[in-house]
């Protein structure tokens, strides 16, 4: 199979989890502060999502970028990553704007799609790990935007279509890293740790205040889990 309709392939897979993740908040999140068990499901889900973000940070973004650029460019790269994404951020909650989730999953999705795109043509293994980490850090993020987009009036079906179409805003990001990035190795990399800054920003900011549940263990372990996935993908693919 030639490697771009691979690309094609795993982009799909790693986006089309976006939607599914949608599912699964139309069917298991509701209201879930009214319900101990579904809170419980939703606080795991984030730590999940947590854990699978730092594992991509730690096992493929940043060690990517440490290997292809000099100090001054990764410095550059990771502080404007977590400034970029700080400044949408902050203009998002003043304007009281309810679409922080969903900001925050494109912004770190489609410049890894890129990403994957640009690093498959010369390493499959790790593009493929990429896709992977891609796909289930976008399942908690789009659980949390579907609550998002119904918090900002659209219905039930209407929310589901939204994250629908932009499951495939990965396939488009990806093929663009293929045809124009693959001979770019510095460019990739600054995208990886451009990403890396932003992800971790949003780790500390919004996902890991939202984790912790009094008298419940679970979503801590589900950090765990998220982060032990990871490891055993990357050792996968040694």
């Amino acid at each position: 199979m030639d490697d771009i309709y691979k690309i094609i392939l795993y982009s799909i897979f790693s986006g089309i989890t976006v939607f599914f993740g949608g599912l699964l908040s139309k069917y298991f999140g509701g209201d879930f502060k009214a319900d101990r068990k579904k809170k419980e499901l939703y606080h795991f889900i984030t730590a999940f999502g947590g854990g699978i973000l730092v594992a991509a940070i730690a096992l493929v973004l940043v060690p990517r970028g440490m290997d292809e650029l000099n100090l001054p460019i990764l410095i550059i790269a990771f502080i404007s990553g977590a400034i970029a994404v700080f400044l949408i951020d902050r203009k998002l909650q003043k304007s009281g704007n309810t679409l922080s989730q969903l900001m925050a999953m494109l912004l770190d999705f489609i410049p890894e799609a890129i990403a994957l795109g640009a690093i498959f043509a010369t390493d499959p293994k790790t593009g493929i790990l990429l896709a992977i980490f891609i796909g289930l850090q976008n399942l908690p993020e789009s659980f949390n935007s579907f609550q998002d987009l119904k918090k900002s009036g659209l219905n039930e079906k209407k929310s589901l279509i939204v994250l629908f179409f932009l499951s495939f805003s990965g396939v488009v990001g990806a093929i663009i890293g293929f045809l124009f990035l693959k001979d770019l190795p510095e460019v990739t990399a600054f995208l990886m740790v451009f990403a890396s800054g932003g992800i971790l920003y949003l780790i500390f900011q919004d996902i890991a205040p939202n984790v912790q549940l009094k008298k419940s263990w679970l979503p801590a372990l589900g950090a765990n889990l998220g982060f032990l996935i990871g490891m055993i993908g990357e050792k996968l693919i040694q």
